[in-house]
């Protein structure tokens, strides 16, 4: 073999797989169409969010590198919800996008083991005398006697290029599309070219391929726009992402950090964001121009992000509404580029133009980018085990909006475990699958395998049952002795790891003598007492925090084990369900087509009824 893995795409869920594969010890060949793209922040410049600063904190605390990447280049710092509960609060933070990418690029050039190569893969080599394809002997990874192999990649170059595993990120490339009124070009981003061939290939292999519509708003000059008529938001004191902060130690002082946040401080310039909104004027110009919209106008079948929808759709759709919200957000600290977020659009540009100035602040406004949208292909998840290996072809891997999701996010958290994963395949070890009460990543890739996508899928807060228990600030503690077992966190950070464990149970200890094992923080003084003075100050936050929805967090636990149980009843993934007496016949095509690997994956199957599950217990405790 030419090497382990070959990682296809250097988009967010590339870079986590690569270098996921790379510090494994296995050899990695990262293929891109274009290496000064790397990383490239292709819609909004920012990284975190509700849900979204989870999912990064958890990347981090396995070992993944998206949480350093934007601590190194944010140029403004928000914690969001801070009015509201624990268990929705999450950090934000706009990123200077040229500094991003060149980070992640350096990040990777730098990594041993791995390969960075400029070309376009085309089509796929298939191993087909393969009768143990996916390892039976290695839990979860299923066996399939009838399965093919993936053996390698073909490029637009006419390269051969062999490898045991490969891991496929073509984010919007697969087959891209973009759209601006009446004018279309296969690309997956403006001016670069899509990546042909690869939506042909997997249906060729038998994979179900459907078609998604992501878009992007207009870029504008700042020195065109008058920000007088604008709401500013300015940011917070920048806080790390990382757990893992080198640069500077936490600070012991009380008071100031949010849920969750170190004492550390970023030093790096701070840019503010602005508000402003549409008008009835802007809405007229949409309403009177929508058939020239690809997207009304039939041209665009793919569905998109009802979470996140165009301009164009929020004026049809919310006819009510005389005003929408538009965020103008800084580019970074070596361009004048000004994103247009909640603007969307694949209108023509003659349309857009007219609408922009319609909104106030804008009047003048000077289009350096036009929105688009972007049409792509995309694979339908119920094709992928929960490990992120496909259920057709043993040994390929797949991750990121190629899965049909939406979001930096959730591709960075997609791509680190399709890369652990090829990496446990190749040394036949089980895989890393997370429930949904350990992660918000086990809450993505369970929706995404069991549930199946139709639209962009985004993660939420409510998408997770368990949200309490999987607070931002908690990420460490759940998953980095995950990421230790898997590989990626080396003798170092597993020190600092320790000491903060044991520095959390000693202020646990110290809290429970001074108030005779109180279970309630309220009762707890929480000035800088002297017995808590030596030890940062979000070390003492997270032990309240704990404290205090301590009863809640009890019942979740409950009933998280419950669900366990369920978990921990296994089922054959090549079952025969035609062949079972007594389920519904709408269990019966669900449960062929998800191919569930426990109970408690078959029971969050929608249409799959109590009585079905009960049939498959007995059907399991059988066997």
């Amino acid at each position: 073999m030419d090497y382990d893995c070959i990682i296809i795409g250097g988009g967010h869920a590339g870079i986590e797989a690569s270098l996921a594969v790379a510090r494994i010890g296995f050899s990695a060949l990262l293929i891109t169409q274009n290496p000064d793209r790397i990383g490239a922040l292709s819609c909004n410049p920012a990284v975190g969010g509700l849900s979204k600063g989870n999912l990064v904190r958890e990347v981090d605390a396995l070992g993944g590198e998206m949480a350093k990447l934007i601590d190194a280049t944010m140029i403004q710092y928000r914690v969001l919800n801070r009015s509201r509960g624990p268990a929705v609060q999450a950090p934000r933070a706009q990123a200077d996008k040229q500094a991003y990418q060149s980070a992640a690029r350096s990040v990777l050039e730098k990594q041993k083991n791995l390969t960075i190569f400029m070309d376009t893969v085309t089509d796929f080599l298939i191993d087909d005398n393969n009768a143990d394809a996916h390892s039976a002997g290695s839990e979860s990874f299923a066996a399939c006697a009838s399965c093919k192999k993936i053996s390698g990649v073909v490029t637009g170059r006419g390269h051969h290029i062999t490898a045991k595993t490969v891991i496929l990120a073509a984010g919007t490339f697969m087959e891209g599309r973009i759209f601006i009124g009446e004018f279309d070009a296969p690309q997956g981003r403006l001016g670069e070219e899509a990546a042909i061939g690869l939506g042909k290939s997997l249906r060729r292999l038998g994979f179900s391929i459907g078609r998604l519509k992501t878009g992007t708003p207009a870029r504008l000059a700042d020195y065109s726009i008058d920000f007088s008529k604008m709401e500013k938001q300015d940011g917070e004191e920048m806080r790390p992402f990382s757990f893992d902060v080198l640069t500077a130690r936490p600070s012991a002082q009380r008071g100031g950090t949010a849920l969750g946040e170190t004492g550390s401080v970023i030093e790096r310039p701070s840019l503010p964001c602005w508000v402003t909104f549409t008008t009835a004027k802007t809405h007229e110009i949409i309403k009177a121009s929508i058939h020239r919209s690809p997207l009304y106008g039939g041209k665009i079948t793919g569905a998109g992000a009802r979470y996140c929808p165009s301009i164009e759709d929020k004026v049809v759709r919310f006819p009510q509404r005389e005003r929408h919200h538009i965020f103008i957000e800084p580019e970074g600290l070596s361009t004048n580029e000004m994103y247009m977020n909640g603007a969307s659009s694949s209108l023509p540009e003659d349309v857009q133009r007219d609408f922009i100035h319609s909104i106030p602040g804008l009047e003048q406004a000077h289009i350096v980018r036009p929105a688009y949208a972007v049409e792509y292909d995309y694979i339908n998840p119920l094709d992928l085990y929960p490990s992120l290996e496909s259920k057709l072809l043993s040994g390929f891997f797949a991750a990121g909006q190629t899965n049909g999701s939406s979001g930096y996010e959730e591709a960075a958290a997609q791509g680190l475990i399709a890369g652990i994963n090829a990496a446990m395949k190749m040394l036949g070890k089980p895989p890393l699958v997370f429930g949904r009460a350990e992660a918000y990543i086990g809450v993505l890739v369970d929706d995404l395998t069991t549930l199946g996508t139709k639209e962009p899928y985004r993660m939420f807060t409510s998408r997770a049952e368990h949200r309490l228990m999987l607070r931002h600030d908690t990420s460490d503690t759940r998953l980095t002795p995950k990421g230790r077992e898997a590989g990626l966190i080396d003798d170092s950070r597993w020190e600092r790891f320790l000491e903060k464990t044991k520095a959390l149970d000693e202020i646990k200890e110290l809290l429970a003598q001074r108030k005779g094992n109180a279970a309630n923080a309220d009762d707890i003084d929480s000035s800088p007492a002297a017995l808590t003075a030596n030890y940062p100050a979000e070390y003492i936050e997270r032990v309240l925090l704990d404290i205090k929805y301590a009863g809640y967090i009890e019942k979740e636990i409950r009933f998280a084990a419950k669900a366990a149980k369920m978990d921990a009843i296994k089922l054959d993934p090549n079952m025969d369900y035609a062949s079972v007496t007594g389920l519904s016949s709408e269990a019966k095509e669900k449960l062929t087509a998800v191919k569930p690997l426990n109970v408690g994956q078959a029971a969050r199957i929608p249409g799959v009824r109590q009585g079905d599950i009960a049939l498959l217990i007995i059907r399991a405790n059988k066997k």
